[in-house]
């Protein structure tokens, strides 16, 4: 190397990694596994790093074998043709839209708690220029076939954007979607030429509570998306399944999205580890969530969700306010991170931190009990307690 180039290479050269760097991973696992505020800050063990190690070296763009035999399972298991690995779940259900979405005006039609119209940072009004049909539940839990007739769009109204695509989302915010009104409204949607997505990003959780095959539950659909980073704890990843044509379609869009990444073969190894040794740690995971759920009710709060990972709660009722149990937390010798009324148990959550977040809770409910709290009457809207489930609080 000339003195030239040394001296390029002497201002590109860079360490990034700490001095204490073993150290700081320790601590960052410990922090992990005290964090209620998502499964998505699950991290890589060493095990699978060392499977992921081990992967093919081919460019994804072109051929990539380990790449390609993790989508030709993916596709196997959940009944489809063919399967394409993507990096977000975010970027597999626009994809999925703009696939399906040919010749507008169309619209998708969805819950309206729904991640791709809370959480896809309107994706798809900019990707596919289609418009949000966002339905509320009547039964406050689940869309039901009633819902979907009473707000879909058939025909030619020229005032309407007519309902091109139905998309559903199991789990969504923690709870199971019963398939048998899936089966209800998938059959009605083809029935009327309407194809049907799932968000199925945490469908290894209703495959784990259910016992039901992935297979199965994806059945009713024409495109799924499932993702590997979260549940089940892989660093990155997703895949979208469906037809050969509609996989071919939607690898187009993947380069056009910018998402035709070159060396994956450790990232879909990674994934292969996590499905293969994760998946049988969900049932703990939510056997732990149980616990937690069942906490919070003696203590007195009150609970929206709890059927697989994830635990909405409402302080108020004990007279205590997010802010002050994110704080107290935030205090401890050994923090916990907590972000609201969210409270998400993954795979590498402690079952000490769950105890130890019930004593925070328990022992402000007893300081506020001390001081005279008395539960107010909760404000009606409709003949129905009005309260925003998802609130954030910043530490």
């Amino acid at each position: 190397m000339d003195a030239v180039t040394a001296q390029v290479h002497e201002e590109l050269k860079v360490d990034i990694l700490t001095l204490t760097q073993e150290e700081d991973n320790k601590r960052g696992f410990e922090e992990v596994s005290r964090s209620f505020i998502s499964d998505t800050i699950t991290v890589p063990t060493p095990d699978m790093f060392l499977y992921a190690s081990k992967a093919s070296l081919g460019d994804a763009v072109y051929h990539e074998p380990t790449t390609l035999a993790f989508e030709a399972h993916v596709a196997k298991v959940t009944g489809k043709e063919d399967a394409l690995f993507l990096p977000s779940g975010t970027m597999s259900n626009q994809i999925a839209l703009r696939t399906h979405l040919k010749q507008p005006p169309y619209a998708v039609l969805c819950d309206h708690r729904s991640h791709i119209v809370r959480y896809e940072a309107g994706g798809t009004a900019f990707h596919s220029g289609a418009h949000s049909q966002m339905v509320i539940p009547s039964n406050g839990h689940h869309l039901t076939l009633e819902d979907i007739e009473q707000e879909i769009v058939l025909g030619t109204d020229l005032h309407s954007s007519p309902t091109e695509v139905i998309s559903l989302e199991n789990t969504l915010n923690g709870t199971v979607f019963p398939q048998d009104e899936i089966i209800r409204i998938s059959e009605y949607a083809h029935s009327n030429g309407v194809k049907m997505h799932l968000d199925g990003a945490r469908i290894w959780h209703v495959a784990a509570e259910t016992g039901k095959s992935v297979r199965e539950l994806c059945a009713p659909f024409d495109s799924v998306s499932l993702c590997f980073s979260k549940g089940l704890g892989a660093p990155i990843g997703s895949c979208l399944v469906g037809t050969k044509e509609f996989i071919a379609k939607a690898r187009w869009f993947r380069k056009l999205f910018g998402g035709g990444m070159r060396q994956t073969g450790f990232m879909t190894a990674a994934a292969a580890y996590a499905l293969t040794h994760h998946f049988p740690l969900l049932p703990g995971v939510h056997a732990l969530t149980k616990k937690l759920e069942a906490g919070l009710r003696e203590i007195g709060a009150d609970i929206s969700s709890a059927e697989t990972c994830m635990v909405f709660f409402d302080p108020s009722p004990i007279g205590v306010t997010y802010k002050e149990i994110v704080t107290r937390a935030a205090a401890l010798p050994s923090p916990i991170k907590v972000g609201g009324s969210r409270l998400v148990v993954h795979i590498q959550t402690s079952p000490q931190a769950v105890e130890d977040f019930l004593t925070i809770v328990r022992e402000l409910a007893e300081e506020k009990k001390a001081a005279g709290f008395v539960k107010p009457e909760i404000p009606q809207t409709n003949g129905r307690p009005y309260k925003n489930m998802y609130v954030k609080v910043k530490a």
